[in-house]
């Protein structure tokens, strides 16, 4: 009776932790889902209560709680009164009594991309204090964005600047400047499509002065009429103004850099009785004083004849030549340079002799100008902080960049810029920082840090390695805390040789190397006698102690983290069989002479230059133990790699498995990786056509093995550059499969899984439909390709930021693939063995997976244009012509290849990082 009832209560017990688990995972695939929803739109409501949302019935768009993106501030409900007529939105603020900056980060942004933010306020007497004036200041990042001055509790204010990520995360601060509390009652993001709005970039971004949509709709027009999200506010139309509208679709111009909702251009503004239309636009006195005007334009009535020039401020803009707009088909007119002043901003359109009709207008758009000035903190330096200020749960008021501004340094850090201007952290002060748990790795990453004060804390375990070896380091200060165990040797040696002041006192359980670890009981010693006795009273407290560590320990394994969970799982060699030879951490540190020389860094940890007893060359793979996602990919590609055989992917030489050091010992590829030989980065030698050639083939080599050669096949999920190895022979072959996927077809064209992947490769039908096939490694193969011939990356900045499937496309539609191919191999004799490349490229990259080759047809075609290469002078290959070419890799009834940016990145943390 006694068993059965512990069944039945172990049964009920595991019953109830399962749907509390399960119960957790759908919360937090529903907040994952509504702070991604819309196309990668990020809605907050600041000042609702944590994991709350809701569901604007008029937008369809769900606002979540600000909670998960900021960690200070304090919620208040806005007065009743004040609020009656507008969205609940602005029921609620958040604001921030406390500290000089406080911030909101947005995490996983794809550097490179741009996004609109938008931020709004409501004071409505929230704090009871009826204050009639009110001012602090919004940082975007590390710029200034804006000065808000708010005077009227009533009214609300929003301010809007689109921006270029520098950085896979986006900062929006507030600063008290001494005239206010500062608060916010909500925060948007939208990701935009790189080409759009070419006046941003890395060093400008753009801040909304007025967007006016010239007609009277009686309605501000927004999403989802606009897919981007942009408010599109009424102008007041001029009693001299007449205005026209249609119920036709407005379609984008060719190269649109804008895509202004049909619903906007579909009405517009002219003159009466005049051949000249002026508005004027009056700045705000804290606005800075460089302006951009964009003015978009649609002829609305059929077979018009139409002529006019466009002036900002006097400059005329179109070059001198008369501007006609297309009937039904948008289009814009902006200064390139800025227009300074603080005055107001004219407009003024005029018609020519010529035309018969006035001008007229649909739509404007005027920006101030945000000059990103301020230089970020380097980007390690910053990974490093967030990860400390994660671990230890770090209590200071730590938000935003930790070095930029210099007048908002973080507590406790001092900050220098090296010789590239870049500020360095190079002093960090943790002492008394109520700091829990052992030393972690990121410390060690603070590689440009000279003093570090960790003393009077509550830290235990080892001291790591790792620290001896920062190359900066001058002082360590380690005092009053629980460290235990020996003091890493090379860390001795550099306190001897006073090359770092190391400072351990307080520490009763650290030692300075294992022999006196192992001498320190028989010290305690006082005769025998009591050595017995006190030997005894040891023994059995060692032995109950014992008994209760291995009960909290199993404790504790049963709920760890998937870190140590997957570890586990890693050291069960009955779950990850290896032939391969087995390393102990020790043998590492001496085939890597200490871990001395890194040759490459990246989600999973480092990877270190090695050799062994015969001289044999190998790279070593260290799984950082701070690294939650690396585990897995590790796991993931040690199980991969003890069954794929061939000679263009990297062969696993062994592995490791030592305690909490988990590595993986490959082949060594001396020649890097293929982008650093296209970018021509380091000592990279740039490579000759025929060279590339036969990297594309051995690479297509590798992956129709993977598809084909394997049993079950496998999908590599992150075909790119940096992933394509080169030896002393330029060999080339893939490496990193920690993201691959086995792929059982049985019938079925693609399986559902997670989004993983590198932005810029990522197949947009796998990333829009969640559709993953092998198709999808054929279409990052496609991007590849395409660097190989034209040098460029995958975002291609020529002059404006695009995806270089779409640069391509455009331009071989011109007819001439001289312009595309890499500059330094025009002078070989490169025509038509570049025109089949690039259509084999082309076809790679098709939107619709259905519409490209298997890389089985991939291998004949890349080697067909090896030979048309070597056997230029005997084998004449009829030349693609370039309508045919344009037409056949173009699917303009689907959405472009690169449109699959506008949706920003949507790493799933559980798979590993996004970026290595």
């Amino acid at each position: 009776m006694t068993i059965s009832m512990r069944r039945f209560n172990s049964r009920k017990m595991t019953l109830i932790w399962s749907f509390v688990l399960l119960c957790f995972i759908v919360a937090a695939v529903q907040v994952r889902a509504q702070t991604t929803s819309n196309h990668g739109f990020i809605n907050i409501d600041c000042g609702i209560p944590e994991n709350s949302s809701y569901l604007d019935q008029s937008l369809g768009i769900t606002y979540v709680s600000d909670a998960q993106f900021i960690d200070t501030g304090v919620n208040h409900d806005v007065l009743p009164a004040y609020v009656s007529d507008l969205a609940q939105r602005y029921l609620t603020v958040r604001s921030f009594p406390d500290g000089l900056r406080n911030c909101y980060t947005f995490k996983s942004m794809t550097p490179g991309l741009k996004y609109l933010i938008r931020a709004t306020f409501l004071y409505g007497n929230y704090d009871f204090k009826n204050s009639l004036s009110i001012q602090f200041d919004l940082y975007l990042g590390v710029n200034l964005w804006k000065t808000i001055t708010l005077t009227d509790p009533s009214s609300y204010f929003l301010t809007e600047a689109i921006t270029e990520a520098t950085a896979d995360f986006i900062s929006v601060c507030l600063v008290n400047t001494g005239r206010g509390t500062p608060f916010i009652s909500g925060l948007d993001l939208r990701p935009m499509v790189a080409s759009l709005y070419p006046l941003v970039n890395a060093s400008r971004s753009l801040v909304l002065l007025d967007r006016f949509n010239m007609a009277p709709t009686g309605i501000s027009i927004r999403y989802p009429l606009d897919p981007y999200d942009r408010y599109w506010f009424q102008y007041t139309t001029q009693p001299s103004w007449n205005e026209i509208s249609t119920n036709s679709i407005v379609e984008y111009g060719v190269n649109d850099h804008f895509e202004i909702p049909s619903k906007v251009m579909q009405t517009a503004v002219y003159p009466v009785n005049s051949t000249k239309l002026e508005l004027s636009f009056t700045p705000d006195s804290g606005d800075l004083n460089e302006f951009f005007a964009v003015m978009y334009f649609a002829e609305l009535q059929q077979n018009a004849s139409r002529q006019f020039s466009v002036s900002l401020n006097g400059a005329l803009l179109n070059d001198a030549n008369p501007f006609t707009p297309d009937f039904l088909t948008s289009d814009a007119i902006y200064n390139i340079n800025p227009s300074a002043g603080y005055g107001d901003l004219n407009i003024s359109l005029v018609a020519t002799q010529r035309s018969t009709l006035p001008p007229l207008l649909n739509a404007v758009e005027v920006f101030s100008t945000m000059r990103n000035t301020n230089v970020a903190t380097d980007g390690g330096d910053v990974d490093a902080m967030m990860a400390i200020k994660g671990f230890y749960q770090v209590k200071k008021n730590w938000m935003g960049d930790p070095c930029s501004p210099k007048a908002y340094t973080w507590d406790g850090l001092n900050c220098a810029l090296n010789a590239s201007g870049v500020p360095r952290l190079t002093t960090l002060n943790l002492s008394y920082g109520g700091l829990i748990g052992e030393i972690i790795s990121s410390f060690a990453n603070l590689t440009a840090i000279q003093y570090l004060d960790l003393s009077h804390n509550n830290l235990t375990g080892q001291i790591p390695a790792a620290l001896a070896y920062v190359p900066s380091l001058k002082l360590l200060d380690l005092r009053n805390n629980q460290l235990s165990g020996p003091i890493p040797s090379a860390l001795r040696e550099k306190s001897r040789n006073k090359s770092i002041t190391l400072r351990t006192d307080g520490n009763p359980n650290l030692c300075d190397d294992p022999t006196s670890c192992e001498s320190k009981p028989t010290r305690r010693q006082k005769g025998k006698t009591a050595a017995i006795v006190i030997s005894c009273v040891v023994s059995v407290v060692v032995l109950f102690a014992a008994v209760i560590v291995l009960c909290m320990m199993r404790k504790k394994q049963g709920l760890k983290s998937s870190v140590r969970g997957t570890t586990d799982k890693l050291h069960n060699d009955d779950e990850l069989p290896l032939e391969n030879r087995k390393f102990t951490y020790r043998q590492l540190q001496s085939i890597t002479d200490n871990f001395e020389r890194i040759i490459g860094k990246g989600g999973f940890g480092t990877v270190y230059y090695g050799h062994l007893e015969d001289d044999t060359e190998v790279a070593v793979k260290m799984l950082s133990q701070s690294s939650s996602q690396g585990t897995k990919e590790f796991i993931a590609e040690a199980q991969h790699l003890t069954r794929v055989h061939h000679k263009n992917l990297v062969s696993m030489v062994g592995y490791c498995m030592d305690g909490d050091h988990l590595a993986l010992v490959y082949e060594f590829m001396s020649q890097g990786t293929l982008k650093d030989h296209i970018r021509g980065i380091g000592t990279a030698a740039p490579l000759s056509w025929g060279q590339r050639l036969q990297i594309a083939l051995e690479a297509a080599l590798g992956l129709e093995y993977l598809h084909t050669g394997c049993k079950p096949p496998l999908i590599h999920r992150d075909v790119k550059t940096t992933n394509i190895l080169l030896n002393e022979r330029l060999e080339a072959k893939i490496s990193d499969f920690g993201l691959s996927r086995t792929f059982h077809s049985d019938g079925h064209s693609h399986v559902s899984t997670r989004i993983v992947g590198t932005m810029g490769y990522l197949d947009p039908e796998y990333f829009i439909k969640n559709r993953l096939s092998q198709k999808s490694d054929v279409y990052s193969f496609g991007v590849v390709l395409l660097e190989l011939i034209t040098g460029q990356p995958p975002i291609v900045c020529i002059p404006e930021s695009t995806h270089v499937v779409e640069w391509v496309r455009r331009m071989l539609a011109k007819g001439s693939i001289e312009d595309v191919v890499d500059p330094s191999v025009r002078q070989e004799n490169v025509v038509n063995s570049a025109w089949k490349v690039a259509n084999v490229a082309l076809a790679c990259a098709a939107h619709a997976s259905s519409k490209r080759p298997a890389m089985t047809d991939v291998v004949m075609h890349l080697k067909e244009s090896l030979a048309l290469y070597s056997d230029g002078d005997k084998i004449q290959f009829e030349r693609i012509s370039s309508e045919k070419l344009y037409m056949e890799s173009s699917d303009t009834s689907q959405i472009s290849a690169f449109d699959v940016h506008q949706f920003g990145n949507v790493w799933d943390s559980s798979e590993g990082p996004s970026a290595r």
